[in-house]
């Protein structure tokens, strides 16, 4: 038995995985802030797993942690967990002395691509295209993660596509986050709602033009991060995945959309055939926890 834990900024998610790789229990947790309160929510998921399964820390064959901002997983210190109140943390050294077991720590994305293509059968190489608050990709190759020399493949959504267009948190203007992700939605198009792009698409299907505009723009700049994925590390699927990817098959078939457009005018795009390549993560799936038991062996 695997356990795995996805460390959000308002909810973790863990799960217990048997022996064949399937779910076996999976608990929801409110998660805490701050250093203490992180290492706390985590310790407390253990525990609850623990009691559903009959198992000691010791008893999982491994033990995954999946969290946002710079992480390095060889030591387990994670960095920048902005929403977390996290600057530098010792992650997987606190939680091995508080469970008595080794930790392994992962970025999020990273790991939940590899549970994309755990879930989904995939081989070759795959791209989990996350589209939450920010944009970035997790690449999986055979089996494994594939984290480039120094931790940092994958942050695509720091591409600038627009050197005039808006000042992304990265300090550089006209990243693809800005125009394909929560923030840039919420940017663009002010409103209450905790979901600002559910807003967007409704002023869209009412007619307003403004808000038209920016989910057209929105379909282009998660095709234009599928095509810099196919020409850049060529997966064989492209699996987007995050909150965004709550809208479903409309926004899946607007992005199709656009990449059939660029097909009919690139005979070089349309021998690629990305929109062949692209899925979406099956609601409701717990991608991230899965990957994160799952990084425990990776």
């Amino acid at each position: 038995m695997r356990l795995g834990i996805d460390i959000g900024g308002t909810k973790t998610d863990a799960v217990a995985v048997d022996e064949s790789g399937a779910l076996a229990e999976r608990i929801r947790l409110p998660t805490g802030f701050g250093h203490a309160a992180v290492v706390e929510t985590a310790v407390a998921a253990v525990s609850r797993l623990g009691e559903l399964t009959g198992l000691a820390p010791g008893g999982f064959q491994s033990i995954g942690v999946g969290i946002p901002g710079m992480v390095d997983a060889t030591s387990g210190h994670v960095a920048h967990a902005v929403n977390l109140g996290l600057d530098r943390l010792e992650l997987g050294g606190m939680l091995a002395g508080r469970l008595g077991v080794g930790v392994r720590v992962e970025n999020d994305v990273k790991a939940a691509a590899l549970g994309a293509s755990h879930l989904l059968g995939l081989t070759g190489t795959v791209a989990f295209l996350n589209l939450g608050t920010g944009m970035a990709a997790g690449i999986v190759v055979d089996g494994r993660l594939w984290r480039g020399s120094t931790g940092i493949a994958g942050e695509i959504g720091h591409l600038p596509v627009d050197p005039e267009g808006p000042l992304c948190a990265c300090g550089q203007r006209g990243c693809l986050e800005t125009l394909a992700s929560g923030s840039g939605i919420a940017r663009q198009w002010p409103t209450d709602d905790p979901f600002p792009v559910r807003a967007l698409y409704a002023a869209s299907e009412g007619g307003d033009p403004a808000a038209r505009a920016i989910a057209a723009r929105l379909a282009v700049g998660i095709a234009a991060a599928v095509r810099v994925l196919v020409l850049t590390v060529d997966p064989a699927t492209v699996v987007i995945g995050g909150g965004l990817s709550h809208l479903g098959e409309r926004l899946l078939g607007e992005v199709h959309e656009v990449l059939h457009d660029w097909e009919r005018t690139s005979p070089f795009l349309a021998s690629l055939d990305l929109p062949g390549r692209v899925r979406l993560v099956p609601e409701g799936s717990p991608v991230a926890a899965l990957g994160a038991a799952l990084v425990g062996e990776n």
